[in-house]
């Protein structure tokens, strides 16, 4: 059997997928809807490619690339282009990108991924649970030449050359200052500081979040709750933090499922302030657009 591995991810490792497939299932962040997931080994050179079960048990695949990627709100998604819709990956694709899984199959019969506690952590925990196998082709890694960065306002997010994947991100939310997290992205790094950190949102605004998403029959936060979202009044969040400055944690763990879209593992330092998943796509896409900026290795 090939050897298992943990190592953070790099150039000149091989590809590796999953040793064993696992389920899970659970309510829907925006759709409300239950999904089943069942996520499997693929062979090197697959991808992470989502399968989603249609009417009349056809199915339609949606590989996870920054090319498909289409504006949704409060989420990512991604659309093949037949048009068929997989939204809210990006906590399995953080989890699959920074525990070095390369190659898999996602199989799904929603619209959208089960939001679980808001955080990556059951994923990251299933993962583990059906451990990671080397295959003989090598990883290719994309290796960030030269600075790139986006802006938006007081947004921004910029990224430079580095050997591993490193990220330093603020975020300033009213009631509680400014809060910061840095590192290197590796799978213990990952499970034990931005894993747990729930998808997070004011309860002012909640309410009549979900109201417009009834009335405009749109699929807009209607499995939001305490139990899906990390709520937040006034300067608090109800129940505390899981981990310290939780919000900023999330917004990483996002950045990180956001630039698993680029299809192979990224080598660059980035630095982010207030970022979120717009921006993080502009960053992406600006990356891989300009030449010059970046090669495989």
């Amino acid at each position: 059997m090939p050897p298992t591995s943990t190592e953070t991810p790099d150039a000149g490792q091989r590809r590796a997928t999953l040793a064993t497939a696992f389920e899970r299932s659970g309510r829907s962040l925006h759709t409300g809807r239950h999904a089943n997931v069942r996520v499997s080994p693929a062979p090197p050179g697959h991808g992470i490619v989502f399968r989603r079960t249609l009417k009349g048990a056809r199915t339609a695949d949606v590989p996870a690339l920054w090319t498909l990627r289409e504006s949704q709100p409060l989420c990512t998604a991604i659309r093949s282009p037949e048009g068929v819709l997989v939204r809210t990956v990006e906590h399995l694709m953080a989890s699959l990108s920074a525990h070095a899984v390369d190659d898999a199959l996602v199989e799904i019969d929603a619209e959208e991924l089960p939001i679980f506690d808001g955080s990556a952590t059951p994923w990251c925990a299933a993962i583990l649970a059906a451990g990671r196998i080397e295959r003989p082709a090598p990883r290719p890694c994309i290796r960030v030449l030269r600075a790139v960065e986006v802006r938006d306002g007081r947004r921004s997010l910029r990224i430079e050359p580095a050997d591993h994947l490193q990220i330093s991100a603020s975020l300033a939310l009213a009631h509680f200052g400014e809060m910061h997290w840095s590192g290197a992205i590796t799978p213990e790094s990952f499970d034990a500081d931005l894993a747990p950190s729930r998808s997070f949102g004011r309860l002012k605004w909640a309410l009549p979040a979900k109201i417009y998403g009834f009335v405009t029959r749109k699929p807009f936060l209607r499995g939001a709750n305490l139990s899906t979202t990390a709520g937040i009044v006034g300067g608090r969040i109800i129940g505390g933090m899981k981990v310290p400055d939780e919000p900023v944690r999330h917004r990483i763990l996002d950045l990180v499922g956001d630039l698993a879209l680029a299809g192979h593992p990224i080598l660059g330092r980035l630095t982010a302030a207030h970022t979120g998943h717009e921006l993080n796509h502009a960053l992406v896409a600006r990356l891989m657009n300009e030449a010059g900026a970046w090669e495989v290795v």
